[in-house]
């Protein structure tokens, strides 16, 4: 390992993905991180710790662990096989989820004509109101002055 190295990330016979922190690395800081990435203390060792459920999905948990702590600015060792930057990990299995099928149906229905926004079909025009006829006679307009006003 590098002088340095606050975390170091790899397997163990007995134990499965393990990780265990240095003496750069305070006790209590290193507990808190590794608990909080589902690692717990190995009983009788002090500074080991073991991947919680291992069998779920173990591998990716523990790069991402180790992605984790890098993010946070600490210098991480890891295994090949667990370091994210050196291992692209295996390729997951596909599974069918029904997204394409969904992504098919929402590409067709966005291509096709909607409903919401189609003209209204009419069978006739709207009855227009019709405009009175003019007038024969002019009307008359009585003014009258109102008393008591500003003269000008």
């Amino acid at each position: 390992m590098q002088p340095g190295t606050h975390f170091a990330f790899g397997t163990h016979k007995d134990h499965g993905f393990v990780a265990s922190f240095t003496t750069s690395m305070p006790a209590h800081l290193a507990h808190w991180f590794l608990e909080r990435e589902q690692f717990e203390p190995v009983p009788g060792k002090s500074q080991l710790y073991r991947l919680v459920e291992p069998e779920h999905d173990g591998p990716r948990r523990t790069r991402q662990a180790v992605h984790d702590l890098r993010r946070q600015g600490y210098t991480v060792h890891a295994d090949i096989a667990l370091d994210p930057a050196s291992s692209a990990g295996p390729p997951r299995p596909l599974r069918p989820n029904g997204l394409q099928e969904r992504r098919s149906r929402l590409a067709k229905a966005a291509a096709g004509r909607t409903t919401q926004r189609a003209i209204p079909t009419t069978t006739s025009l709207p009855a227009a109101r019709p405009i009175p006829p003019r007038p024969s006679y002019a009307p008359t307009v009585h003014l009258t002055a109102a008393g008591g006003g500003r003269s000008r």
